[in-house]
């Protein structure tokens, strides 16, 4: 076979064997294809799609490039949650604990900023000492002491995926679903999890930025990790505006603590408490949404869930002393303010544009290359709904150096729109899937 044979066939719309994707992932990983004909290859695949059986094959060759994880001998269930990237989505860092908290185990393979969204390895390294690749002896005993572990993508780990992801980003393939499920899926068995939960997001802050592309990824998710022996449910929630009040590194760490606390914002333990249900549903723990609601409302109210939060960034490297001093302080110096041009109630924080002003600032990468920063980002005073006077301080803005303010502050005007009349309420959670 050749690479270039198979880039053709995909362009022209035809369906690639198992032995075809077989043969582009291994060359991919053992470098004997180069990457403009990968890039090539995602580019074919982004305007011509996959069939159901080539997903499947892309996800199980992508899986077997690497190790899996052995989690033998920790007793389950095994339980994990992805979402598909939002603007101030930080809602892994509290949910794991909270899940953990009620018994579950929680083996979490995380990845970083992905053009304007976040990443949550990048949050967790804002931590001084926190290290976000673990060996697999390291997760276990996370697992088995903590109820949880957040780890990175090692070599042996899924390295087809590793690579694939980091090309994405900068190829403008992200959005493709088949290209997408493959990368969630193989991840996700790798790392030991029996069963899924996904957070699939939709709107402007998303990468599926309507409710249709949004289902059709879900039920991918569903479909494919079903039909691979895993008890999956999918969530579609909105990612209209910003998640939170908080966009960046270290400013989502402290907002994962005022959650972990009991006072985190609305939206955000809406989703945690919503997922963490579908997680614990799933796992076999609790019987109904509401019974799953309940059990974390308790892991937090206990403190329970705050302790392994604490355990964890011990065990991993993190200092704890250093995170309590900078809690409220760790700010970088360069810091502009959006004020509300005029007065009523704001109807929308665009949450892609923030997201694109993030990236300015240095809270995510334009190229895999870039640096991100742990101290700039968004803090927001006021929100979707918040009645506001001219002038007032709607939110700090806070960046990479002075030169970068300029343009943040220009998508960031961008986004808020303030109206007359306040905007009316819609629902965080828009649709949620099961396998039939």
């Amino acid at each position: 076979m050749r690479a270039v044979e198979i880039i053709t066939k995909k362009r022209s719309g035809l369906a690639l064997s198992d032995e075809e994707v077989g043969f582009i992932i291994e060359g991919y990983v053992d470098g004997s294809i180069p990457e403009y004909q990968i890039s090539a290859l995602l580019m074919a695949i982004f305007y011509k799609g996959m069939t159901p059986n080539e997903t499947a094959s892309l996800t199980s060759r992508m899986l077997r490039s690497g190790d899996v994880m052995d989690l033998s001998g920790i007793p389950g269930p095994f339980v994990d949650k992805h979402s598909t990237g939002g603007v101030g989505d930080k809602i892994s860092l509290p949910l794991a604990p909270i899940v953990a908290a009620c018994g579950a185990k929680v083996p979490m393979m995380s990845g970083r900023a992905l053009g304007h969204t976040g990443g949550t390895l990048d949050k967790l390294e804002s931590i001084p000492g926190y290290r976000t690749i673990l060996d697999l002896p390291a997760f276990r005993a996370g697992i088995l002491a903590d109820g949880y572990a957040m780890t990175g993508q090692t070599a042996r780990v899924v390295p087809a995926d590793k690579k694939l992801y980091a090309l994405r980003d900068v190829t403008a393939t992200v959005e493709s679903i088949p290209l997408i499920t493959a990368s969630i899926l193989s991840k996700k068995v790798a790392e030991g999890a029996d069963a899924l939960v996904f957070d699939v997001k939709s709107g402007p802050g998303a990468f599926m930025k309507t409710f249709d592309e949004a289902m059709a990824l879900a039920k991918s998710l569903v479909n494919t990790g079903t039909a691979m022996g895993k008890k999956i449910v999918a969530l579609i929630t909105d990612m209209s505006e910003p998640l939170g009040r908080t966009v960046g590194n270290f400013f989502e760490i402290e907002e994962t603590l005022n959650c972990l606390e009991g006072s985190g914002p609305a939206d955000v333990m809406e989703l945690v408490n919503r997922l963490g249900a579908w997680m614990l549903i799933v796992s076999g723990i609790a019987e109904s949404v509401e019974e799953g609601e309940a059990m974390c409302h308790r892991a937090v109210s206990s403190g329970r869930a705050m302790e392994l939060f604490l355990s964890n960034v011990a065990r991993q490297g993190g200092d704890l002393s250093k995170l309590r001093e900078l809690r409220g302080n760790y700010r970088s110096e360069y810091v502009a303010e959006l004020k509300a041009p005029a007065s009523g109630y704001i109807a929308s924080i665009d949450a892609w544009k923030i997201g694109l002003a993030g990236v300015q600032l240095g809270v995510g990468r334009n190229t895999t290359d870039d640096e991100v920063s742990p101290d700039v980002g968004f803090i927001f005073e006021r929100v979707k709904g918040d009645r506001v006077a001219q002038g007032d301080i709607v939110a700090r803005v806070y960046g990479k150096d002075k030169s970068c303010l300029a343009p943040a502050m220009s998508f960031a005007s961008e986004a808020l729109k303030v109206s007359s009349l306040p905007p009316a309420a819609s629902p965080l959670v828009l649709e949620e899937i099961s396998a039939p």
